[in-house]
């Protein structure tokens, strides 16, 4: 028998709230793949949010829960997480955009209201910004911070809004946890710039989510150990009109019976999958 396996809990779907925005061209594919194959491959991460509102915070599986609701599903099955737990953690993707001149990047930048575009030269010091700064680094080695007025949080938030906005429709994008743009160059020929942005706390984006303030897409990286993934979860059992404790139960017989007949691994190394 497998000892500490992920906390596996079916939730109303309502309960959920995402942190960030969801992006409604991914979504809208995985809805017709979730009808297709009637199964729930890997459940999404969420956290409690503690505020005593019952509500999550969907870590991971902004997209699939979105889909899910699209398909008006009542419950979901989700991983469930601690806040405290020390095997979460909280990293920052960047963005590398390509197939938009610099020239047009920055253009755009310097329309935003309420924030400057400071070239930064490194041979002088800067003072220290309320918050840290997104960077920006052009495919011509030209370096750029986005300075803001003194603001509070949720301008800060609003300010990444509209510097993602800035690219995101006009532009591809890929997330890398890479600071250094020289890498990029030799993979994409039209490369526009590295978007960098600041690291934040998880404590910060529970308080964000409570207050349904979610940041850009592609911003946060969960990462979560151990993981449950090709859980492929019967989605009719989802969406039947039984009581969300019948659910429960019946998901924990079900992944008795699949830990019985050795259904379920646990594997202790770092893995790549090449199936992906």
């Amino acid at each position: 028998m497998i000892s500490n396996l992920p906390n596996l809990k079916i939730l109303p779907i309502e309960s959920l709230i995402l942190h960030e925005d969801h992006d409604m061209q991914r979504t809208l594919p995985l809805v017709e793949k979730l009808r297709a194959q009637g199964i729930l491959r890997n459940p999404p991460i969420v956290m409690p949010l503690n505020d005593g509102t019952d509500r999550y915070m969907v870590l991971d599986g902004a997209n699939r829960v979105t889909s899910l609701r699209v398909l008006e599903f009542p419950h979901i099955v989700t991983q469930v997480v601690a806040a405290n737990d020390p095997h979460v953690n909280l990293q920052t993707w960047n963005h590398v955009v390509w197939g938009m001149p610099p020239k047009a990047l920055t253009a755009a930048l310097r329309k935003i209201k309420g924030i400057e575009l400071v070239k930064v030269d490194t041979r002088k010091s800067l003072d220290a910004p309320k918050y840290m700064p997104i960077q920006i680094r052009l495919a011509n080695d030209a370096f750029f911070l986005v300075k803001e007025a003194p603001s509070d949080l949720a301008a800060h938030i609003q300010t990444m809004h509209n510097v993602v906005n800035c690219y995101k429709t006009r532009a591809s994008l890929d997330r890398t946890s890479q600071t250094l743009i020289e890498t990029f160059k030799r993979l994409y020929p039209d490369l526009t710039a590295l978007i960098i942005f600041p690291h934040f706390k998880i404590k910060t984006i529970l308080k964000l989510a409570s207050q349904n303030i979610m940041l850009p897409t592609g911003i946060t990286r969960f990462t979560v150990s151990p993981r449950a993934l090709h859980l492929n979860y019967p989605l009719h059992e989802l969406s039947s009109g039984k009581a969300i404790e019948y659910k429960q139960e019946y998901l924990n017989h079900w992944v008795e019976e699949r830990v019985k007949k050795k259904g379920v691994r646990f594997y202790s190394e770092a893995t790549f999958l090449f199936d992906e």
